[in-house]
């Protein structure tokens, strides 16, 4: 009583302590970064950042903050914002520099374990990627390639045998049908089948039956939606916090949903582990898992990785095609280039011309007009914007900027504009918004490899890159190839081509609806 009635007396000058030190700490924060330029009030306050986080608008704001403020500006009391790709490329290469907490924890998928991403140990991260690295480079998964070719040839037999239209004059036939297909939900299928069978040996089998099973993807983007909220509002740490955390939390106890897919893959794994013996001795199987298990990874730890290859490798990958295949669709003089140098490949013999398998990713990877539409979907359309922010070491750092020093407080954080970046004029030039693949031919070698530079950040650096660069690039290249050599495609709503939303840095888009005509 006797201590109540003391805090009760000193009630305001306690207040005014309060408030005197929350005053000091405001001050000192906006001084620290007072040098770089930002948005009215990110000096003093999260809540802009937070506004642009949760209304999905965060990747356009980011690109216009750094196109007004300069290649490093400001967009929180403690966080920087870079559109130098040699800034980031020294962030992400530099020792010292750490994930930070407040953005890669909010990205856990489960209750207080982190997986490759959300490790914001240095130390740890490293030795994780040592552990799972082979088995993403495909040198210790040799059903790699044909698990993909597996897929896309079921995606593509769905198209045939339920989504081709028919268009009035066409001389195969008399009749005219359209039929709409949502062209974002199929790929979907798609990739998501695809990264089960490369994590877990087996599809979900979303393609086979034209559905989203067990509801997956749908409790998937919710997830995102919900985890995109909760970092924009402060809350991440609800998710994680004992007691409350465990309950909110999915659980792959239950019977739909995000918790579903959890347990699926749970059970995966338990049955692939079951076969460890055989595995260890060169069975007939050489899959990602049987790469994980002989590199010690096991338990729980184990299950987290093909849990988050199955979240990473399925969205992220979502992303990239539909979004180049939106471009493609926009641009007849692009389509009708690359066609024309699919068309010659069959010709030449360099694919098999009855079109019963798909192109060998060796081939694919040869063709020039290809990978420049593949570079170039991802630079206008790069499918991951997260900021991807990294703690600045606690003595500082010092960068160079257009050739001039700038020095970087230790305990501040800096992330990165993917948009800024990718579609900056200086290293693109003036029609950088522009989807060209044709730039990719430039003929000066200094400046096409200064592009070559930027691009190549898409998949990041360092010890950061994504691991499952090779998955999606043969994913990409075997998809475009074979869309375009047995279809053509057209938006059904030009003015409206999806429904989009930016969660934490990945888009959950819908409604993509197209027609499909045989070629």
């Amino acid at each position: 009583m006797a201590l109540l009635d003391t805090l009760i007396e000193s009630k305001w000058p306690l207040l005014a302590s309060i408030v005197t030190i929350y005053l000091l700490r405001t001050i000192l924060r906006y001084h620290k970064l007072a040098r770089f330029g930002g948005p009215r009030w990110t000096g003093l306050s999260e809540i802009p950042h937070g506004i642009k986080a949760y209304t999905g608008e965060a990747h356009n704001w980011y690109r216009s903050v750094s196109e007004k403020y300069g290649p490093i500006a400001r967009v929180g009391p403690n966080a920087l914002i870079t559109s130098s790709a040699d800034v980031w490329l020294h962030i992400n290469t530099k020792p010292g520099y750490k994930r930070s907490d407040w953005y890669f924890k909010a990205c856990r998928a489960e209750y207080q374990r982190d997986h490759i991403f959300s490790q914001t140990d240095t130390k740890l991260h490293d030795e994780r990627r040592k552990q799972i690295g082979p088995g993403y480079s495909g040198r210790e998964n040799y059903e790699l390639e044909s698990s993909i070719d597996a897929r896309l040839i079921e995606l593509l037999t769905l198209i045939r045998t339920k989504y081709v239209s028919s268009p009035s004059g066409s001389s195969s036939t008399t009749t005219s049908s359209t039929v709409l297909m949502d062209l974002a939900k199929k790929i979907q299928f798609f990739t998501l089948d695809v990264i089960s069978t490369v994590g877990m040996g087996r599809p979900f089998g979303m393609l086979r039956a034209d559905a989203d099973i067990d509801h997956y993807v749908r409790s998937s983007e919710e997830g995102l939606r919900i985890g995109n909220a909760f970092a924009a509002l402060g809350l991440s740490w609800v998710a994680q916090a004992p007691v409350l955390g465990r309950w909110i939390a999915p659980q792959p106890t239950d019977v739909a949903g995000f918790g579903a897919m959890m347990g699926a893959c749970f059970g995966a794994v338990d049955e692939r582990v079951r076969e460890i013996k055989a595995v260890l001795n060169g069975g007939e199987r050489k899959d990602m898992i049987a790469s994980f298990v002989k590199h010690g990874l096991v338990g729980d730890e184990l299950k987290s990785e093909v849990l988050e290859t199955l979240i990473a490798g399925s969205d992220t990958t979502a992303g990239a095609l539909r979004g180049t295949m939106l471009y493609l669709m926009g641009n007849k003089r692009v389509c009708e280039r690359l066609q024309a140098e699919i068309d010659q490949a069959v010709r030449e013999g360099k694919v098999d011309g009855t079109g019963e398998s798909v192109v060998p990713f060796a081939v694919a990877k040869q063709l020039p007009y290809l990978q420049a539409v593949i570079r170039e979907g991802l630079r206008v359309w790069p499918p991951v914007r997260n900021i991807l922010p990294k703690d600045i070491p606690a003595g500082g750092d010092t960068v160079m900027v257009d050739g001039k020093p700038v020095f970087l407080p230790g305990g501040a954080e800096i992330g990165y504009s993917a948009l800024a970046m990718h579609r900056d004029k200086k290293v693109y030039g003036e029609d950088a918004d522009m989807f060209r693949p044709e730039r990719w031919f430039e003929e000066d070698p200094d400046k096409l490899a200064a592009m070559t530079k930027v691009n190549d950040l898409t998949f990041g650096h360092g010890r950061w890159q994504c691991l499952g660069k090779n998955v999606a690039q043969m994913e990409l290249n075997k998809a475009i190839f074979e869309l375009f050599r047995h279809f053509d495609w057209a938006l059904a709503d030009p003015a409206k081509p999806w429904d989009i939303m930016n969660t934490l840095g990945i888009f959950v888009i819908n409604d993509m609806w197209v027609e499909v005509t045989a070629r």
